[in-house]
């Protein structure tokens, strides 16, 4: 059936600037890490990705190894871009990344410009694009100059097999770093992708600050702790869960008997805010400006569309975070 979008998509979407760049984001955003790999319901993930489009999401986040197995995410995306999608590609925001083990060999993993373009390449002829929106080097080479990795987001621009430049997992003096030598190629960093929840929250440790003086803005990941700040674990493990599952990164270990007590804590926090934990956990994201999307893995269309209800309460009072700080200290 030939797909149709929401005429109205845009209705009531607001979209939020990153950093100091003419990029802007929804703020929520779909990320294809999970859900979206050949181990996966394709059909499924369709769904998901078109209900997002219709709902305005108009941002959808790859990397080469996306999956499983790697590569396998975006050959999916690809497929739905050139069913369904190809006439809006204009309204879009697609991005990838190079960074983590892609290829064997000491070409296939890490930030050397050989690497990073060479994905690059691997990543557009799989998607059937010839340019993505955002490029991201996914993670700081220790041992590669960060001239040559950044020289490499550069080249990929001034090529136009990008239109920005993005880093992830930087610490904030890599950043700062990063963000000066792009500038001085006249490509400057518009966003940075970090690891950002109430469970885990480093960007607040320099981070965040050193992207607002940098112009930089912030898009974050796993805001939901892979799982783990939603109604799923409040009393076990489900059979269908993430932590049950072979594949992917939240393991059963993971979840403990304190933590489960601070969960069904900021549960209980949630339903007096009238949202679910997820809801919660994602608003308390965006709650700071710097922030400017929150990216969201989802199953299918019902999980998408809860997550989604976050945007309807992103206020927090001074009791309310005082409340989250007490019960995370514990932890």
């Amino acid at each position: 059936m030939k797909y149709n979008p929401n005429p109205d998509r845009y209705k009531d979407t607001q979209y939020n600037r990153s950093g100091n760049s003419g990029l802007l984001l929804p703020p929520v955003s779909l990320g294809l890490w999970h859900n979206f790999g050949h181990v996966d319901d394709f059909e499924a993930g369709r769904e998901t990705l078109l209900t997002a489009f219709d709902r305005g999401i108009i941002h959808f986040d790859l990397a080469n190894n996306y999956g499983p197995p790697p590569g396998s995410a975006e050959e999916n995306f690809g497929k739905i871009l050139k069913n369904d999608l190809a006439p809006y590609r204009d309204e879009l925001i697609i991005s990838t990344k190079a960074g983590y083990l892609m290829w064997d060999g000491p070409y296939g993993e890490w930030g050397s410009r050989k690497y990073l373009l060479a994905s690059l390449d691997q990543s557009l002829k799989r998607m059937g694009l010839e340019y993505v929106d955002i490029f991201y080097s996914h993670r700081f080479d220790p041992d590669t100059p960060l001239e040559e990795t950044m020289g490499a987001l550069a080249h990929a621009v001034k090529q136009g097999k990008a239109i920005y430049a993005g880093i992830s997992n930087y610490d904030p003096d890599s950043t700062a770093r990063a963000a000066e030598i792009l500038q001085s190629l006249g490509t400057p960093c518009v966003i940075h992708q970090a690891r950002y929840s109430m469970l885990d929250r480093w960007v607040e440790k320099g981070l965040l600050n050193t992207l607002e003086e940098k112009g930089i803005g912030c898009i974050a990941f796993s805001p939901l702790a892979q799982g783990l700040l939603t109604n799923k674990y409040l009393k076990d493990i489900p059979e269908t869960s993430r932590a049950a599952s072979p594949y992917g990164f939240l393991q059963k270990s993971a979840i403990t008997p304190k933590l489960v007590e601070v969960l069904n804590k900021l549960n209980n926090l949630a339903a007096e805010r009238g949202q679910s934990l997820a809801q919660m956990a994602l608003s308390w994201v965006l709650k700071d400006p710097r922030v400017t999307s929150v990216l969201i893995g989802a199953r299918n269309k019902e999980q998408l569309l809860d997550s989604m209800k976050c945007m309807e309460n992103t206020g927090f009072s001074g009791e309310e975070l005082n409340l989250i700080d007490e019960y995370l200290s514990g932890l």
